[in-house]
């Protein structure tokens, strides 16, 4: 399922680029488009997670920096059944965490400092159960292309943007382009919003209920939900969160901003529904 829906993802990029080269440069700005797209989705594809990873200031760590948080994310990673991913600290006080890769042997996981000093050890091995169990379902793989995709839609946007400011638009022969960065400038920010929405909320809810599997008690991740929301509505945002990569954390990062999305539109599902249902999890296991 998340292979049609990465394919449906690289589709819609192209199928953007493509009707905008038509629009500027008719069938060659069109057949342009179609492969600048084509080595673009090759470049996202294999690179995007790194993109990411860079995006947020990510740093690996070994064994011996932070032996406590590798040595945990070792054996969840057993527990899981999967191969050992790189562990990365983001140097942001506020919680959070997201993981990252194309498949499990080319993953990783990222948490911020501030998580750190904020959970127990049982609440932090439920966040990264949680982010192992997206690794283990390839939902990574989805995550980064949509990341990559949404930010290149959010450029070709700005792009447009400054083009209808400082370029000629007092020729007749100009209305065509005119109409064509205004369907840019609009439609753009709407794909964007789409793409986000293709990353289903039904995953962070799978993600909840194995992470609860893998780290022994789903009470430890319904536990820690409740402390990272609170800081991310009580506290400023990320500094390096944006809206094209909200959806991969644990917790929306721009929760606490006054940019306030719509149920409708959220990239995550309410932390009350995923604590409720962990608690039921966590009952049935006898927890």
């Amino acid at each position: 399922m998340n292979t049609l829906k990465t394919t449906v993802l690289m589709a819609l990029l192209m199928g953007i680029m493509i009707a905008i080269g038509s629009a500027f440069g008719g069938r060659h700005g069109a057949m342009l488009m179609l492969l600048i797209s084509l080595g673009m989705n090759f470049f996202t594809y294999w690179f995007s997670d790194t993109m990411v990873l860079k995006m947020y200031g990510a740093r690996e760590i070994s064994q011996q920096e932070a032996p406590q948080l590798f040595n945990m994310v070792a054996g969840l990673a057993a527990n899981a059944q999967l191969p050992m991913p790189k562990v990365c600290i983001i140097n942001s006080a506020i919680p959070n965490a997201f993981a990252t890769g194309r498949n499990p042997s080319h993953a990783a996981v990222a948490v911020t400092a501030g998580i750190m000093n904020a959970l127990s050890p049982q609440e932090l091995s439920g966040v990264l159960a949680h982010e192992l169990s997206h690794i283990k379902h390839r939902d990574t793989l989805i995550s980064t292309v949509a990341a990559a995709i949404a930010g290149v839609i959010s450029m070709i946007a700005n792009i447009a943007q400054w083009s209808m400011i400082f370029g000629s638009s007092s020729d007749d022969d100009d209305n065509g382009n005119i109409v064509g960065l205004l369907a840019t400038i609009i439609l753009a920010p709407l794909a964007a919003a789409l793409i986000q929405m293709a990353i289903s909320r039904s995953r962070e809810y799978e993600a909840d209920k194995s992470g609860g599997e893998i780290c022994g008690n789903p009470n430890y991740l319904a536990d820690a939900l409740q402390k990272i929301e609170y800081y991310s509505m009580h506290a400023r945002p990320m500094e390096q969160a944006t809206p094209a990569t909200s959806h991969m954390f644990i917790i929306n990062p721009l929760a606490g901003s006054n940019m306030k999305l719509s149920t409708l539109f959220s990239t995550h599902p309410a932390t009350s529904e995923r604590i409720q249902l962990l608690r039921q999890q966590a009952a049935a296991m006898g927890k």
